[in-house]
């Protein structure tokens, strides 16, 4: 299958402007023997079989200790269950991709001295304090957007007996984060680091969700009126994808990698999050197309940007690019439920060629963000580690 992309010549450019939607692309067909022919990275496993099960193996442990081991003496009886009960349910059965990654890159950053066995387990320890913290906002979230299913079953508030208690258990969550700081890292010099590090994330992480709340808030006031979908620009958007995903999703299970192979060049920390928080930024946006574009077969979901009213990367594409009239009837369809009206902005979508920029889009970003990691020096900071990143990104259908 013929793929397109636009021409490399000026790429970042190019990408920011095509980005803010100040151009249209210049298309060139790709050859057939092109590696854009080939299988998508995204297709292929990220992160080795072992090193699942390796970083699988710890889970347990830690749920015991926190649970049950870690907690003042006359609370056992009463709370125990409930927490490992809590914990069970709320962390473990996602992907595990993040804190995976921070085993991934702390044996990709660490010295061979450094790379013992205990050192290992320790980096796995650390990236499931990034589940721990992933399952606190998760379990926040899902109360705050009324959601009813989370990982193929009842959101944690949803479960017969819980409800609202759910909030509390959210902050015992954030809480297990410490209490693994504290127990394995406490000795370690880069502790303070690691405290300073998980604190920097969670605040952004609730600036973004403060963001998105308030944005979604002002849609639902004004929804179904012609300035209703005034304040869905690329700046806000931008702004909550970069505050909300791309922090604790690609810039800290890095960071804490960084922190505990004792990496001190905060030049190199600086080139890390940049391009991190890139990738951030473009997985939310294939997020958004696949909500509407995807496949439910593949990706698992049906998607409900529309129907939700969602500042997207794709309404504010089409804000950008519509007509006067296109974009009041946008306002008037934008954020319903009713299947004409979703068919409406879908059929929008496509007449304003978002499916054709955003393949464009996606492969200018592919080769930008490979630029940017092949300038770094492989003997500061092993350029594999971005790129397990974005193998598991680039191409992906779900």
């Amino acid at each position: 299958m013929n793929m397109y992309v636009a021409s490399a010549r000026g790429a970042r450019t190019f990408v920011h402007k095509l980005a803010k939607g100040l151009v249209y692309p210049t298309i060139t067909r790709i050859q057939q023997d092109s590696p854009f022919c080939q299988r998508a990275p995204s297709e292929q496993p990220t992160y080795r079989k072992d090193e699942k099960l390796e970083f699988s193996s710890v889970f347990t442990d830690l749920n015991r200790d926190l649970s049950f081991t870690d907690i003042p003496k006359d609370l056992k009886a009463h709370l125990s269950k409930h927490l490992a009960r809590c914990i069970q349910y709320t962390v473990p059965d996602g992907k595990k991709n993040r804190g995976i990654s921070v085993l991934a890159s702390y044996k990709l950053l660490a010295s061979k001295q450094d790379l013992s066995q205990d050192n290992v387990r320790l980096s796995i320890i650390l990236g499931w304090t990034v589940e721990f913290l992933q399952a606190f906002f998760l379990v926040a979230d899902d109360i705050m957007d009324h959601s009813e299913s989370r990982r193929g079953k009842k959101c944690w508030y949803k479960v017969d007996d819980i409800g609202l208690n759910a909030f509390n258990d959210s902050v015992i969550l954030e809480t297990c984060v410490y209490a693994i700081l504290s127990k394995h890292f406490k000795d370690k010099p880069y502790y303070r680091d690691l405290l300073d590090l998980l604190h920097e994330t969670t605040r952004y992480t609730a600036y973004g969700q403060a963001l998105d709340l308030i944005s979604a808030d002002m849609y639902n006031r004004k929804k179904g009126s012609p300035e209703s979908l005034d304040h869905f620009t690329m700046d806000r958007y931008k702004a909550i994808v970069k505050y909300k995903t791309s922090f604790y999703s690609f810039y800290l299970p890095v960071a804490l990698a960084m922190n505990m192979a004792e990496v001190k060049d905060d030049l190199l920390f600086e080139r890390a999050r940049r391009i991190l928080l890139d990738m951030g930024h473009f997985f939310q946006v294939q997020d958004d197309y696949l909500d509407c574009f995807g496949d439910p077969e593949v990706t698992g979901k049906q998607g409900t940007d529309i129907q939700d009213g969602k500042c997207s990367w794709l309404v504010t594409m089409a804000l950008q690019r519509a007509s006067h009239d296109q974009k009041a009837e946008l306002a008037l369809r934008y954020g319903s439920t009713d299947p004409d009206d979703v068919e409406w902005v879908k059929k929008l979508y496509n007449q304003l060629g978002l499916p054709r920029l955003y393949s464009v889009y996606e492969e200018e970003f592919y080769w930008d963000i490979k630029e940017l990691i092949q300038q770094i020096p492989g003997d500061t900071l092993p350029q594999q580690v971005f790129f397990n990143f974005l193998d598991r990104i680039y191409k992906r259908q779900k």
